[in-house]
């Protein structure tokens, strides 16, 4: 028995089945964790050093070079960049698609090691962490309380940030802003002189009078007691009372003779503030494989605990960003995407079938595939996304394709006598193989998606995967549930019934019969005048290119989202100070709050998005809902821009919107690279002017600030070397009275405390104050760092930039107005030839992931195509047929760009995926013309312009029926204007204008190129009938001579 026939006598089996993988896909519906996007498995690792009070010129050369010169070996290294920065070098290493991030992890840790003893001393120990795109913030939250600030610090750091830290889920939280309290020992530059002594002596004298050691053990035969030296400080008075040096006449100089004591608070480099008001920042990350609204959810949850438990101290918990919210609205922004188009489809079904137990017995084909589903999302470890779920959506219009498919060819066998039971078995025999062809197509044009690499395939591979699953599932409920349901449940409509369903039936059979009546004389008309269709369809397709260079339709990577916020950056001048920064920083908030939409704004002063910057503010941005506003994001962070620089001049401004692109990254990055740094800085400005001229853009600059204003000081070598100084004497001596030494610690009721040890501030004011700094030579003599350097102001570099250990500089761009890949592709064919050699331009950021991106769907488009051509190959066996069926793919495309021009959106990697899914759909419906052509033509003996009349009046309902119910199905994506609908958008109308294209022209345009295909075979064959005419007679010429 076929699975047809065994479905209908043993209903039980299938039932048993399906109710299987029902609750096994509800069940695993229940465990799949709930994410913004899928899983990006970016294989990245960052190495951070820190070498306090270097320039970025000595980082560079001391630390950057040597530690990439190590690394540039590691296995599966597909790119190294370095950052060197005043006190800190930051290397980011990308390895190869698949390489395992953690056995790099520890071969980086390795080949560090083995050159640390070529690293300067003062360096502190290389951090070494992997990146992933999933670990973000998901929470950042600012904390306060009534309590002094410093304890405040102390039990946020101790208390709070370990607890957050340790609920499942959590993979980091970092602390930012605050006062930390820190024993400030503050040497007076003159008091030192007086007793001539240097800073270096200060710092040796506290090291050596706060230390624990261990002595040994003292025994007998009874037992063993450990001795310990406790000689570190009890008290503040202690450290005061520490002695530095004796006079010449036997007097002791203490700590407080040099030093103030200070119990204080450490510099602070970071601030934090929530609408106006002083806090504590804490940034919370998830793991890779948590659920975002779960982990946000708990740690929310867990600051209302820790609020209750401190009520006492007043602490307060005020959530400043919450990615969880955008995440649950999109997803049931989706859902409810995903009812809509069921219930769309089911009422598209009925009017069609002009019959509720057909329409329902349709729709039951929707939950048994789509349930299913989640069995294999969790097996593959995938979460519910807003892919996965858009997927979903999306494909409610194809599973009801086959059984619409299946059902109307039952009906056809009902019309004929045979009873329900028989037009069940006969009727799904029939179309089996067309059905299987259909499916296979849909499947194969999303395989390529599936099996997709990089970061990008994991976008596409949990969009493809699940509609594979419903897909294949949807097969199996056309051959199994669907005539099962038919042959106890179904009947023909019956339009002869008085009532308002019979008077309906007539209606919509009469509107067929005239619809079918009028189209098969369009495709008499048609096959006559084949050329005139073909001329026609392919001006319409040229013109629909042309939308492209005519300006119509731009390129972008990933549509702009409105989520409610955007992050402003204040950029000044590097030679600012925190303090300074902090009174700008106030005037642009009060700028910002002015705006009605604003709800929230969380600062963070000298902070960017990657490091710490005395002149660098970031402020995030919460608007109000986006159903109480007027404004969108992006307007509202052009105003936001506007009004600031307007307002507060000389401060840089960039405001960006968040989007799954990368927000708040600039859109238009360039690395210009080469081994002459001049020739690159050179080549560099040319660029930068060819990007400002470019319309769309703004806030074009370099990546690093321009170099900033510091005192140099020149060593002469013989006069330090003549006054018994070393140069390793120098360093630490200066870097210990300017920048300060706070390695020692005090403790105090078992907690430690830092000791900042240094020159105090009012004598490190300018470069005479540098200039009277004091050294010890061994002869015990006192020398001032003038008598052998040279002090003066001069320019050095804020940042160097390497790419692949070469000297790079990045000039970078917002976009505004226009589509930043229609930007890029302008600015890169304006530099296009102006290289000089030696100096290389590359993509980055966001251009390199668009350039990945179309590369890889560009691949996944054209190896669908092959793949459905090589499918029906294997089907039909026949190799005219499926390039018959191929024809309908520029007929949908042509459709699907005036779509895009028409709704204004961009070609983005979501319409892309639109444009692939189009490939299967379209082409299901030429497959049903040409298949249904190649049986009349065998069974019922037709010509074959009479087989295609036939064929195309026979298949025009099922062919409208399906397209509608898919078009119809795909409004609620098209028209969604909830959270996340901008990535939807597009796709939709993608798909909504190729299928309205595609099936107003495939049931003439197919038709006609059978035909032209089918003529040319017919004179071929004509051709080869007279050439073996004329053998034969040839030969039996050729014999009656003989």
């Amino acid at each position: 028995m076929s699975i047809v026939e065994t479905s209908i006598k043993k209903p039980l089996i299938v039932g048993v089945i399906f109710a299987l993988l029902t609750i096994g896909g509800i069940l695993s519906y229940t465990n799949l964790n709930l994410n913004l996007m899928p899983k990006f498995e970016l294989p990245m690792l960052t190495v951070q050093t820190v070498y306090p009070g270097a320039g970025a010129s000595e980082v560079e050369t001391s630390v950057t070079k040597r530690i990439e010169d190590a690394l540039s070996t590691l296995e599966n290294l597909k790119k190294i960049s370095s950052t060197s920065m005043e006190g800190v070098s930051v290397i980011a290493i990308e390895l190869n698609a698949g390489a395992d991030a953690n056995l790099a992890v520890q071969e980086a840790q390795r080949k560090i090691s083995a050159i640390k003893s070529n690293l300067p001393t003062d360096v502190k120990e290389p951090s070494i962490s992997k990146i992933a795109l999933e670990e973000k913030s998901i929470l950042s939250v600012a904390a306060s309380s009534s309590m002094p600030s410093t304890q405040f610090y102390k039990l946020v750091e101790d208390r709070i940030q370990p607890r957050l830290a340790k609920l499942p889920g959590v993979g980091a939280v970092k602390l930012t802003g605050g006062k930390e309290r820190q024993i400030r020992v503050n040497m007076d530059a003159e008091k030192l002189k007086a007793y001539k002594l240097s800073a270096l002596q200060v710092l040796s004298a506290i090291q050596t009078a706060n230390m624990e050691i261990p002595a040994g053990n003292v025994e007998n035969s009874e037992q063993v007691y450990s001795v310990r030296l406790a000689a570190k400080y009890s008290s503040l008075n202690e450290l005061r009372n520490t002695v530095i040096a004796t006079t010449p006449n036997g007097g002791k100089v203490k700590v407080m003779d040099v030093a103030e004591v200070e119990d204080g608070v450490a510099e602070q480099k970071l601030i934090n503030r929530i609408d106006g008001k002083d806090a504590i920042g804490l940034s919370i990350q998830k793991q890779s494989d948590a659920n975002a609204v779960k982990v946000a959810d708990m740690a929310k949850a867990e600051l209302k605990a820790i609020e209750k438990e401190y009520s006492a101290n007043n602490v307060k918990f005020e959530i400043a960003t919450d990615d969880s919210v955008y995440t649950n609205a999109s997803a049931h922004s989706v859902v409810i995407d995903l009812i809509l188009a069921i219930l769309i489809v089911a009422f598209v079904c009925f009017i069609f079938l002009h019959n509720v137990r057909s329409a329902l017995i349709v729709m039951v084909a929707v939950p048994l595939s789509i349930i299913p589903a989640f069995i294999g999302m969790y097996l593959l470890g995938y979460s519910l996304n807003m892919m996965s779920l858009m997927a979903l959506s999306l494909v409610v219009g194809i599973l009801v394709d086959d059984s619409i498919v299946v059902i109307e060819n039952m009906f056809t066998h009902m019309e004929k006598g045979k009873t329900r039971f028989r037009a069940a078995i006969d009727g799904c025999k029939q179309i089996m193989f067309t059905a299987m062809a259909i499916t296979l197509v849909i499947v194969v044009v999303f395989l390529p998606l599936a099996v997709s690499g990089g970061m990008i395939g994991n976008v596409l591979k949990e969009f493809a995967t699940p509609i594979i699953i419903a897909t294949m599932c949807s097969l199996l409920v056309s051959f199994t549930v669907t005539p099962l349901l038919m042959s106890r449940f179904g009947n023909i409509p019956d339009d002869t019934r008085p009532s308002l369903s019979g008077r309906f039936s007539r209606f919509v059979e009469n509107a067929f019969e005239s619809l079918k009546e009028w189209y098969a004389g369009i495709l008499t008309w048609g096959l006559k005048h084949k050329l005139t269709v073909l001329l026609v369809t392919v001006t319409i397709f040229i013109a629909s290119l042309s939308l492209f260079p005519g300006g119509f339709i731009g390129f972008s990577f990933v549509p702009t989202t409105d989520q409610g916020e955007y992050t402003v950056t204040l950029d000044m001048n590097p030679q600012v100070t925190v303090y300074q920064n902090n009174q700008i920083t106030m005037e642009a908030e009060k700028i910002i709050n002015s705006i009605p939409e604003v709800q929230r704004v969380y600062t963070n002063v000298g902070m960017d998005s990657k490091t710490t910057k005395n002149n660098v503010t970031t402020i995030s941005v919460k608007m109000t809902d986006k159903e109480k506003r007027k404004m969108s994001v992006q307007d509202c962070a052009n105003l936001t821009k506007e009004k600031i620089m307007k307002q507060i001049p000389g401060v840089r401004v960039r405001a960006s919107v968040a989007s799954l692109g990368g927000g708040g990254q600039e859109p238009i990055q360039l690395i210009v690279q080469g081994a002459d740094y001049n020739q690159v800085q050179e080549t560099a400005a040319m660029v930068l002017e060819t990007v400002r001229r470019t319309p769309g853009t703004s806030d074009a600059k370099y990546s690093i600030d321009d170099p900033r204003q510091e005192v140099q000081i020149k060593l002469n070598r013989e006069k330090m070397s003549a006054l018994g100084l070393s140069v390793s004497d120098v360093g630490t001596t200066l870097r210990t009275a300017l920048n300060g030494n706070d390695n020692c610690k005090y403790t105090e009721n078992n907690t430690e405390y830092k000791i900042r040890i240094g020159v105090d501030n009012f004598d490190r004011t300018k470069s005479e104050d540098v200039a009277k700094l004091t050294f010890i030579n061994k002869k015990g003599e006192l020398i001032e760092l003038k008598q052998f350097a040279d002090i003066y102001y001069g320019l050095g570099p804020s940042a160097l930039e390497r790419t692949d250990r070469i000297s790079s500089i990045t000039v970078k761009s917002m976009v505004v107005g226009r589509p930043s890949g229609t930007v890029g592709a302008e600015i890169e064919k304006a530099i296009e030839g102006k290289m000089p050699e030696g100096v290389t331009v590359k993509k980055s950021g966001m251009m390199e992931q668009q350039s990945t991106a179309f590369g890889s769907l560009g691949f996944s488009f054209l190896a669908a195509i092959v793949l459905i051509y090589l499918i029906m190959v294997i089907l039909y066996n026949s190799l005219t047929d499926p390039l018959i069926v191929l024809f309908s793919i520029p007929l949908a495309m042509i459709g699907a760009f005036l779509a895009l021009a028409l709704t204004m959106h961009n070609l983005d990697i979501f319409s892309i995926i639109g444009l692939i899914v189009l490939i299967g759909l379209v082409a299901k419906n030429a497959i049903l013309l040409v298949d249904f052509t190649n049986k009349i033509r065998k069974e019922d003996g037709l010509s074959t312009f009479n087989a295609l009349i036939e064929a195309g009046k026979d298949r025009m309902r099922p062919i409208l029926m399906t397209t509608f119910a898919m078009i119809f199905g795909m409004l609620p994506i098209a028209l969604g204007a909830g959270d996340g609908a901008e990535m939807k958008n597009g796709m939709g109308w993608v798909i909504i204008g190729g299928l309205s294209s595609s099936m107003i022209l495939t049931l003439v345009v197919v038709p006609v190129v059978y035909y032209i295909f089918d003529r040319i075979a017919f004179r071929k064959q004509v051709r080869r009938r007279k050439r073996l005419v004329k053998k034969v007679k040839a030969r039996q010429l050729e014999a009656s001579l003989a």
